[in-house]
């Protein structure tokens, strides 16, 4: 992120009235919590804000404030569009194919595509929430108790807690200036890693039971009819994935995800030394180095049969 930018950004909030935010199919607490961080910040400036994900909000972060103004579609015009945490354009789903290039494009994934008017990325930021802390405070205005949790929420879950590889000393004392600000650390990270419903502990007992592996690579799947006969409500994978690279003698693990549209969700994660975005690219998607992820067109079993051998190899 550079001045130039952040004052180009600056100077379009100023000139708009209507703002439409969007980010990410299957959205995580990143994409959850940046989007109600931005969407309250400008609210409180008074902008007409409308806030969007096509799946909608999981369960899990609906005790945040402000997500039930989060809607799956967007309604009229707008002055200002930004797209917040996605690295392609195609990940936020069909909710922009009526409005043309995104404005703004801010994310930190490396594999961005620069898609908008504005790119503002910064791969070496843990969350697009740290990014938005750092972007709001060209505003001088404090954040407020229900902004902090929501962007604190982002940070903790795209780094599972303070413990991805990428985790910095400025994104803990982030944290603990968002503490400061009056965000609850403890009942966020347990609503946010811990705490989980019956039918997605269930889910994943679908998918550990279908676990295989092949020396240090690890994978399973999710099929619709695991999904349907649970009763699991989302689209994900329930962050099984993060259960997987626990395993300790693992060096890489893959899950892959049955989509009723024809398509596989993949995840990757990986140990230190292992680069899984390279090969979530060859498959159109994108992500970073120990964690990347995919969507693609096919059946279940020959989606698997191609990841697993792009992955191995990787490995």
């Amino acid at each position: 992120m550079n001045e130039a930018s952040i004052a180009t950004l600056k100077a379009k909030i100023d000139a708009a009235s209507r703002i439409l935010i969007v980010s990410h199919l299957r959205p995580d607490g990143d994409a959850v919590g940046s989007l109600l961080g931005l969407g309250l910040f400008l609210q409180g400036m008074g902008k007409d804000v409308n806030m969007v994900l096509e799946d909608g909000v999981p369960t899990i972060f609906h005790h945040l404030e402000g997500s039930d103004q989060i809607y799956k579609e967007p309604i009229g015009i707008y002055d200002l569009m930004i797209v917040l945490d996605c690295s392609d354009i195609s990940r936020v789903g069909d909710v922009l194919d009526e409005y043309g290039r995104p404005d703004v494009n801010i994310d930190h994934h490396p594999t961005n595509t620069f898609f908008a008017h504005l790119n503002i990325v910064d791969p070496k930021a843990v969350a697009t929430a740290e990014m938005l802390v750092d972007l709001l405070a060209v505003f001088n205005t404090p954040l407020t108790q229900e902004i902090a949790a929501s962007l604190l929420t982002g940070i903790i879950m795209d780094t599972l807690g303070f413990r991805t590889s990428n985790i910095t000393p400025k994104a803990l004392r982030m944290a603990a200036a968002l503490q400061e600000a009056g965000a609850d650390l403890p009942t966020l990270y347990r609503k946010a890693l811990i705490q989980r419903s019956y039918e997605a502990l269930q889910y994943w007992g679908a998918g550990l039971s279908k676990m295989e592996r092949d020396g240090r690579l690890i994978w399973t799947t999710l099929s619709l009819e695991d999904r349907h006969k649970i009763g699991y409500p989302g689209r994900d994978d329930a962050d099984l994935v993060n259960v997987l690279s626990s395993v300790e003698d693992m060096d890489i693990c893959v899950i892959f995800i049955e989509q009723s549209d024809g398509t596989v969700k993949v995840s990757w994660r990986a140990k230190l030394g292992f680069d899984v975005s390279a090969v979530a690219i060859q498959f159109e998607g994108g992500g970073h180095k120990p964690a990347a992820g995919a969507t693609i067109q096919g059946q279940l079993d020959s989606v698997k049969e191609d990841v697993l051998k792009a992955t191995r190899k990787l490995l």
